[in-house]
């Protein structure tokens, strides 16, 4: 399920943001990184309703700082 507009895709359809046991938040693009993870559709629209409703740093169980949020929308836009 989508973090963002929660609705129920198939997870190859899903980018997976993953929080590492070192708690880095980045992109998991093999979907096999260890961690806790969550899934989102690839467009802003769904990372933006993520953020803005904290459901992103809910499912990561993290606060998540601006500066990394940047870096996962420019991550976003490029896939």
């Amino acid at each position: 399920m989508c973090v963002g507009c929660r609705q129920m895709k198939n997870k190859k359809e899903l980018i997976r943001v993953v929080r590492t046991p070192d708690l880095q938040i980045i992109i998991d693009k093999t979907g096999k990184k260890s961690g806790r993870g969550a899934y989102i559709c690839p467009n802003l629209d769904c990372f933006n309703q993520a953020v803005k409703g904290k459901r992103l740093q809910k499912s990561l169980e993290h606060e998540i700082p601006d500066q990394v949020l940047e870096e996962l929308r420019r991550e976003l836009v490029e896939t």
